[in-house]
C-alpha cells in the first residue's frame, strides 16, 4: 500500500488555512459594518451592488415637491355644486319629458280620471255624512252619485231648453243690432261708406263659399271631439263611483307601491293633499255659484236675452282662475252689445267688474282661507301651461294640481327636518367632501329607553305624520333592528 505524497498533503493544509482566513475576514467585516466583497470573488474590499427595491431619500438641499391633489379637490366648490345639480336636473327634465309624452298619448284617460278626482272631492263629504247617519257604504255612494248626476243632468237640460227657446229671439235681435251698428258706422267720424260695408259682407259670403270643404272637415272633427267627450264622461262617471265607494282601499294599495323608507312620509302627505283638493273644489264651486247668480241676475234685470245660459257659462268658466272670469264676462258684454246696444253693454260690464272684484278680494280669501295658498304668478303660469298642454281640461286641472303639489312639498320638507336627517343616506359625492360627517343612529350612545323601530317615524310638534288608521304592517324584518 503506497503512501500519500507529501506535497499533496501540504497543498490541502494550505487550502484549509486560506479558507479559514477568508471566513475570519468576512466575519470581521460584517461585525464592523464595512462592506466587503462577495465570498469567493477574490476582492475583499469590493463594494456590494445597490439595493434595487429601495429608493434613496432626496438630499437635504432638494426643494420639497407637493403631492398632487385629488381631482375633485382641484375643482372649485361652485363648479362641483353646479355639476352635481346639473346632471340631476337633466335626469329630472328627461323624466318629466317622458312622463309628459306618456300623458299626452293617453290624455283622454288622464283628464277623465282627474275630473273624477275633482267630482269625488266634491261629493265625498256627502257620502261621509250619509254613512255617519247609518247608511251602508254602497247605499250612501249610490244615493250621492245618483243625486249628483241628476242635478247635473237637470242643469244641462235647462240650459239647452233656454237656448233653443230663445234662439229665434236672439237671431232677430242680432239682425237689429247689426243694422244699428251699420247706421252708427255710416254716421261715425270714421267716414265709412255703405259701399265699403257691402263689400265686407260680400267678402264674408265668398269666404264661406270657398271654404266649404274646410268647414265640413271641421264639422267632422267636431263629431270626433264629441265622441271623445262622451267617452271621457263615461270614464269619469265610472271612476267617480269606484273612488267614492272604495277610495280608502285604493289609497292603501297605492301606498304599497311606495318604497318602505318613504312610505311614512307619503302616508302623511296623502291626507293633507286630499284636504287641500277638497277645500279647493268646494270653495271654487261656492265662488262660481255666487258669481253666476249675481251676474245672471244683473243680466236678467237689464233685459239681456239668454240670461240663464250665460249664467251657466259663467259658472263653468269660473273653474279656470283669472282667465275664465275674463272670457265669460266678455261674452256677456258682447251679447248685451249686439242685442241691446252700447248703454246696456256698459252696464253689464259694470256688473261683471263689481262681482269679480268682490269675489277676488272678499269671497276667495274668506271661503278658501289658508287651505289653498298659491301665488297669482303661479296661477297664471299654471293655467297657461295647462292650456297649452291639454287645452281647456288642462287649464281647469292646473291650479288644483299646483295647490296639491305645494301642500305635499311643504309637508315633506317639514317631515324631513323633523327626522333630523335620519331618512335617506348621508351626504356623499364631490360636494360632500367639505361637509361634516352626518352621525348615524348607530353612532349615538346607547340609552336605557328602547329605540323606536325605523319604519315608524318619530312625531314632530310641527307636522306629525298622520298615517292612515288601517296602514298595512311593514314587511318582516323592517319593524325591528
Amino acid at each position: 500500500m503506497s503512501k500519500t505524497p507529501a506535497w499533496l498533503g501540504r497543498l490541502g493544509a494550505g487550502l484549509s488555512r486560506l479558507g479559514a482566513r477568508f471566513e475570519e475576514r468576512r466575519a470581521a467585516a460584517e461585525a464592523a459594518g464595512d462592506p466587503g466583497g462577495e465570498p469567493g470573488d477574490g476582492h475583499p474590499g469590493a463594494p456590494n451592488p445597490p439595493d434595487r427595491d429601495r429608493v434613496p431619500p432626496p438630499p437635504a438641499y432638494a426643494p420639497a415637491v407637493p403631492a398632487r391633489p385629488h381631482p375633485v379637490e382641484a375643482l372649485p366648490w361652485g363648479m362641483r355644486v353646479a355639476a352635481e345639480a346639473g346632471w340631476r336636473l337633466l335626469v329630472l327634465a328627461g323624466t318629466l319629458w317622458v312622463l309628459m309624452r306618456v300623458i299626452s298619448s293617453v290624455r283622454l284617460v288622464v283628464l277623465a280620471f282627474v275630473a273624477a278626482l275633482l267630482v269625488t272631492a266634491l261629493l265625498q263629504p256627502t257620502v261621509a255624512r250619509l254613512r255617519g247617519a247609518g247608511l251602508p257604504r254602497g247605499l250612501a255612494t249610490a244615493v250621492t252619485a245618483v243625486l249628483g248626476f241628476v242635478i247635473i243632468g237637470l242643469v244641462g237640460w235647462f240650459v239647452v231648453w233656454q237656448v233653443t227657446d230663445n234662439l229665434g229671439d236672439v237671431a232677430d235681435r242680432v239682425k237689429d243690432g247689426i243694422e244699428e251698428l251699420k247706421r252708427w258706422l255710416l254716421n261715425s267720424p270714421f267716414h265709412v261708406t255703405e259701399r265699403q260695408i257691402n263689400d265686407i259682407a260680400n267678402n264674408l259670403q265668398d269666404s264661406i263659399g270657398t271654404n266649404t270643404q274646410e268647414i265640413t272637415s271641421a264639422g267632422l272633427q267636431g263629431v270626433t271631439v264629441m265622441v271623445e267627450i262622451l267617452t271621457g264622461i263615461l270614464l269619469a262617471l265610472f271612476s267617480t263611483l269606484f273612488l267614492l265607494y272604495d277610495g280608502p282601499r285604493i289609497w292603501q294599495w297605492s301606498l304599497k307601491l311606495v318604497p318602505a323608507a318613504a312610505r311614512p312620509g307619503v302616508a302623511g302627505a296623502g291626507p293633507r293633499a286630499w284636504r287641500t283638493l277638497t277645500a279647493y273644489v268646494r270653495g271654487t264651486v261656492v265662488v262660481a255659484l255666487i258669481d253666476a247668480i249675481f251676474i245672471g241676475l244683473g243680466i236678467y234685470f237689464l233685459d239681456v236675452p239668454l240670461a240663464v245660459p250665460l249664467a251657466v257659462f259663467i259658472f263653468l268658466f269660473s273653474f279656470i282662475p283669472l282667465v275664465g272670469a275674463v272670457v265669460s264676462g266678455a261674452l256677456a258684454v258682447v251679447v248685451a252689445l249686439v242685442t241691446q246696444g252700447v248703454f246696456t253693454a256698459f252696464m253689464v260690464l259694470l256688473v261683471v267688474l263689481a262681482v269679480q272684484q268682490i269675489e277676488g278680494h272678499v269671497l276667495q280669501p274668506f271661503i278658501l282661507g289658508r287651505a289653498v295658498r298659491v301665488h297669482p304668478l303661479a296661477v297664471v303660469l299654471a293655467v297657461a301651461t295647462g292650456g297649452l298642454t291639454a287645452g281647456i281640461g288642462g287649464a281647469v286641472v292646473a291650479v288644483p294640481l299646483v295647490a296639491v303639489t305645494n301642500t305635499v312639498v311643504t309637508y315633506l320638507r317639514a317631515y324631513g327636518q323633523g327626522q333630523g336627517g335620519r331618512i335617506g343616506p348621508a351626504p356623499h359625492g364631490a360636494t360632500a367632501m367639505a361637509l361634516a360627517p352626518t352621525p348615524t343612529p348607530a353612532s349615538h350612545p346607547p340609552s336605557s329607553s328602547p329605540s323606536p323601530p325605523p319604519a315608524t317615524p318619530p312625531s314632530t310638534p310641527l307636522l306629525p305624520p298622520a298615517a292612515p288608521k288601517s296602514e298595512p304592517p311593514p314587511p318582516e324584518g323592517e319593524g325591528r333592528t
